[in-house]
């Protein structure tokens, strides 16, 4: 008779009860890590994860078969999803549909996502009361094939004293591969090109001060293959990066980690894992808690693309 499948496991979420389905099933094959060891890792980072998605759409990166079995991309709620979990509805005139994403409220909305085999969380940096208007300001720190390491860090801390003089608060983290995020609160105030533009200004500061590391070019064969690619267009309509405290889906389960700026100097992006995470979160807690509380304004960094004739940055649904 052959072997009957591991039985579900139903994990108590606040209010909620997530059944598990297929918990032994391999995600991860170099560490052996589970799918119900990705559910409890969550768990473990619960009000980080909760807070870099909550009221925002959320495309899923899911891998019903595990790493092995490929990634699939996922804006619209995947189907068979209780009455309790939120979506919100994302327009894309370009193609003339729409996708009603998952919109996190509460862990078990993270937890369930999970069930249904989702391992990357990617949410919008504008939330639903207006989708169109964003509230957070990411700057990407793109290393290019051959940038190293302490390229990055190099970067890193000349962005950290330019948000500083701005009078920004930068929140960074590991991106879970070979770059850094910063992340800035804004005011929902500005739509897609304004802040694009603001971030494309900034992006020009940087690589004034670093000409060395630090590229803007827009098109990749432009690049120099050893410089760090400051992405201003991380911050276009419907672009996505893994939210803090995210696992990625490669083989290490690297984690997208917010870290303290003085850290930076110590660290390495291979640090932070599904496996190191939740000790390092039970210490410190969430290093972005405090984000909502810093809004920033960039009505200043846009007079200072106009200052220094900063164009328009080219238009992605072209």
């Amino acid at each position: 008779m052959a072997k009957s499948a591991t039985p579900a496991v139903e994990l108590p979420v606040g209010e909620h009860t997530v059944r598990v389905s297929n918990p032994d099933r391999v995600y991860f094959p170099e560490l052996g890590a589970t799918k119900l060891d990705l559910a409890r890792y969550y768990l473990s980072v619960g009000d980080g994860i909760v807070n870099a998605l909550r009221d925002r759409p959320c495309m899923l990166h899911r891998f019903p078969k595990g790493l092995p079995g490929g990634k699939v991309h996922q804006k619209r709620l995947p189907g068979g999803a209780p009455d309790w979990i939120s979506t919100v509805r994302v327009n894309f005139p370009r193609y003339g549909r729409h996708a009603d994403e998952l919109c996190v409220q509460e862990l078990a909305d993270v937890i369930w996502a999970v069930q249904m085999s989702t391992v990357e969380f990617h949410p919008w940096n504008s939330r639903a009361t207006d989708t169109e208007s964003p509230d957070e300001w990411r700057i990407d720190l793109d290393p290019m094939p051959d940038c190293p390491w302490s390229r990055v860090r190099r970067v890193a801390h000349v962005v950290h004293e330019v948000l500083d003089e701005l009078g920004a608060v930068g929140w960074p983290k590991t991106s879970g591969g070979s770059g850094m995020h910063v992340y800035v609160r804004i005011a929902p105030e500005y739509g897609f090109q304004q802040v694009r533009r603001a971030a494309l200004a900034f992006a020009r500061e940087v690589q004034r001060r670093a000409p060395a590391d630090v590229t803007t070019a827009w098109w990749r064969k432009d690049r120099d293959p050893a410089q760090l690619f400051v992405d201003y267009n991380q911050n276009a309509r419907d672009h996505t990066i893994a939210a803090a405290y995210s696992v990625r889906g490669v083989p290490a389960a690297t984690v997208s980690t917010p870290v303290r700026w003085t850290e930076i100097d110590e660290i390495h992006p291979r640090d932070f894992t599904l496996a190191t995470v939740p000790a390092r979160y039970a210490e410190l807690g969430d290093l972005q808690a405090g984000m909502d509380e810093a809004v920033f304004d960039i009505a200043g960094l846009l007079e200072l693309a106009d200052r220094h004739g900063v164009d328009e940055p080219v238009d992605l649904d072209e």
